[in-house]
């Protein structure tokens, strides 16, 4: 109370201006004298001391000032502070727009003072300092130290994980967390629901409702050594009914049925199987974008851009009045799916042709693998062709592959389709051995069809060219086997295009495949031999349950590893490989960072293998060339430490509105259920965390990091 009665008594002059003569121009002057101009312009462009002869014969004296002292309190006091988004949205700007928004900042100081006679004591947000001595701490491979993994926490959020956990662990709260989730929504209502979801689990996995909202959060990760990938993880929460229609719609071509003995039948891997239309089926832990139309695809470019735009380094591009390099820092990686940009029947179109190539070259050659590492030169393949005379088709056909000094790369001018100057149909024929006419490796592709694929690379393009322009790196995750050859494919051709310099573009490889290691392999040969940086994201995989059920069922082979050590070898393997090839470039005088490397595995055995490999090899973490991943909210355990010791870490951030975001909460309950080994430890270290600030009396510490992400 003697807080508003002060209040109320710096404010009386300003009242009894207005209460003598009906003007307010000289309670302003006397006001703006005052510690506090925004409030006066509240009150002047409210006109409170303004009314009618009516009013004022309805009042007396003393009711008069009363009913205006209350208005000017209640305006003065609780004027709500300037928001600058909300100034653009209702001017028409875009925050895309820098000159609309270099406009209406300097607009905005004429726009108050002619309306209210004020200058806005609005200031920017303090620039964030970058420690003169940054601390680095020493690294316990144990990952047993809770100091260190949760300093960056308050004692609310270790409490806050502790309770997530524990519903984590309950089989039948998870089973059906959906169900429940929009239950309390109906019942609590949005507000309390939202309050709620903020309180538990929202606040524990997600980082903020928009771009703006989750810079505290960056921040902070920053501060503790930790860099972002971010992911605005709004997920359309479809029925199995609905998810089935669209993709049976979507995977069947409009085209009418080609002439017999012009292709070959489609390979068993890549028909269309209602059974798996729906490709959430046993996945938890990847998101799922089903296709609508074009115009739903490019919505999902735009929500790709903004999230290159939230992290990259020039942050005054998009938001003028914050003075930080931007919320990253320009550290940061945005995660996307070529299935979100595109027809997924056009992936699988795709995805066949390759597969089909290879086998073509072994038939030619002998031997198994990708084209490349067959080294065979266009003189083998003209010697394969001579049986067929001075053939017109051969010839074109020759001076479309691509090759080098050691031999051919590929079959097709897969530069050309990037570009977007190929047409599919013309693009995907061989030349028949028997008889010298051309044979197509895929059904005939409509007009309407083509130009489909056309928009899926200008998007990716778009995607990635500005993503080069902001100077951020582009994650392209992996996917189904069915779709991963011609995502690969298209990923390395845009590593070609734009990772000249620098590696912007990332290929994710999931090492319980089969054939991850090769892969891997042959990428980096590629990348040598054609001299570009290659970025590659080793994950251990996330359909592994839907491939097995889907090769048993269509009657191919089962694509995964048999079982979890098999898969672990192989990502160590795959690991090791590209470890020793970055020392090669070191050794040779070459730049390391031609090779970079993600290991994304909330794995610590696999963790500590990576640390041990670049200690035995000589890669240290200056080199930059080797980064650790895990998702916000899981392994905090892993990912800080390592930040902390100088290491390159990086949290995946989710991001995006409450209610739009449930699908992924979901998915993310139902994945810590199937750790339930991690989430025993994380609680422990989660106890003893909270154990120690009580006995130490730190129940309200406060997270102030002096780190500086490598």
């Amino acid at each position: 109370m003697a807080f508003l009665r002060s209040v109320c008594a710096q404010r009386t002059n300003l009242v009894y201006s207005c209460s003598g003569s009906g003007s307010l121009s000289a309670g302003r002057r006397q006001y703006q004298s005052g510690p506090n101009k925004s409030a006066a312009a509240a009150v002047a462009s409210s006109n409170v001391c303004q009314t009618s002869n009516d009013e004022e014969s309805s009042y007396s004296p003393k009711q008069h000032q009363q009913s205006l002292r209350k208005r000017v309190f209640q305006q003065v006091l609780f004027a709500p502070a300037f928001n600058q988004q909300q100034y653009y949205q209702q001017r028409g700007i875009h925050t895309n727009d820098t000159k609309s928004q270099v406009t209406a900042t300097q607009s905005l100081g004429s726009d108050a003072k002619s309306s209210s006679g004020y200058t806005s004591s609005y200031r920017p947000p303090p620039r964030p300092k970058i420690p003169e001595n940054p601390q680095r701490d020493p690294l316990d491979v144990s990952f047993n130290d809770p100091n260190a993994a949760f300093k960056s926490k308050t004692t609310w959020e270790l409490v806050r994980a502790y309770l997530v956990y524990i519903i984590c662990s309950s089989e039948k709260l998870v089973e059906h967390n959906m169900k429940l989730m929009k239950v309390a929504n109906t019942i609590l209502g949005d507000k309390l629901f939202t309050a709620l979801m903020k309180a538990t689990f929202y606040g524990h996995f997600v980082a903020g409702e928009d771009q703006i909202k989750i810079i505290p959060t960056l921040e902070r990760l920053r501060s503790f050594g930790v860099k972002p990938i971010l992911d605005y993880s709004v997920e359309e929460d479809l029925s199995q009914e609905e998810a089935e229609k669209r993709e049976v719609e979507s995977s069947v071509s409009s085209m009418a049925p080609a002439p017999a003995g012009d292709e070959e039948a489609t390979l068993p891997q890549y028909k269309i199987d209602k059974t798996f239309a729906d490709r959430r089926f046993k996945v938890n832990s990847a998101r799922t974008y089903f296709y609508l139309n074009e115009a739903t695809c490019e919505r999902n470019m735009e929500t790709f851009i903004k999230c290159l735009e939230a992290v990259s380094v020039d942050d005054k591009k998009y938001f003028p009045r914050r003075t930080s390099e931007g919320a990253t820092f320009g550290t940061g990686i945005t995660a996307i799916k070529l299935t979100a940009l595109g027809r997924p029947q056009l992936l699988l179109q795709l995805s066949e042709v390759i597969m089909r190539t290879r086998k073509y070259m072994e038939d030619m050659v002998g031997g198994q693998g990708n084209v490349l590492t067959h080294h065979k030169t266009i003189k083998d393949l003209e010697k394969y062709y001579e049986s067929l005379g001075d053939n017109k088709n051969v010839k074109e056909f020759l001076k479309n592959v691509t090759s080098d000094k050691e031999g051919i790369l590929h079959l097709f001018p897969w530069s050309g389709i990037v570009d977007e100057n190929s047409q599919l149909s013309d693009t995907f024929r061989v030349p028949d051995p028997k008889t010298g006419q051309m044979r197509r490796l895929t059904s005939q592709i409509p007009h309407k069809e083509e130009e489909m694929f056309r928009n899926m690379i200008r998007r990716l393009n778009t995607i990635v060219k500005t993503a080069a322009e902001l100077d951020v790196r582009i994650m392209i995750d992996a996917e189904q086997t069915y779709f991963q050859p011609a995502i690969s494919r298209i990923t390395l051709e845009m590593m070609r295009k734009y990772n000249k310099d620098k590696a912007i573009v990332f290929n994710t490889y999931q090492c319980y495949l089969r054939q991850a290691f090769s892969e891997v392999n042959t990428d980096l040969e590629q990348a040598k031999r054609q001299n570009f940086y290659f970025g590659a994201k080793l994950v251990r995989g996330a359909y592994m349950e839907q491939e097995r059920a889907r090769a048993e069922a269509l009657g191919y082979p089962d694509p995964v590893n048999p079982d979890f050590d098999a898969t672990t070898e192989m990502y160590h393997k795959t690991l090791t490989e590209c470890l020793r090839r970055i020392k090669i470039l070191k050794d040779n005088g070459e730049d390391a960072k031609k090779i970079g490397i993600m290991v994304a595995s909330h794995n610590e055995d696999t963790v500590r293998y990576a640390i041990q490999k670049m200690k035995e090899i000589g890669i240290s973490p200056e080199d930059k060339v080797i980064c650790f991943g895990q998702l916000l909210g899981m392994c905090d355990y892993i990912t800080f430490p390592l930040g902390q010791a100088g290491y390159s870490a990086y949290k995946y951030i989710p991001y995006g509105p409450v209610q739009e975001v449930l699908p992924y909460l979901s998915r993310r309950a139902q994945e810590n259920k199937g750790v339930l080994k991690k989430i025993q430890k994380e609680k422990r270290l989660l106890l003893a965390e909270i154990a120690r600030r009580l006995v130490r009396g730190q129940l309200f510490y406060k997270p102030k990091g002096n780190y500086v992400p490598i």
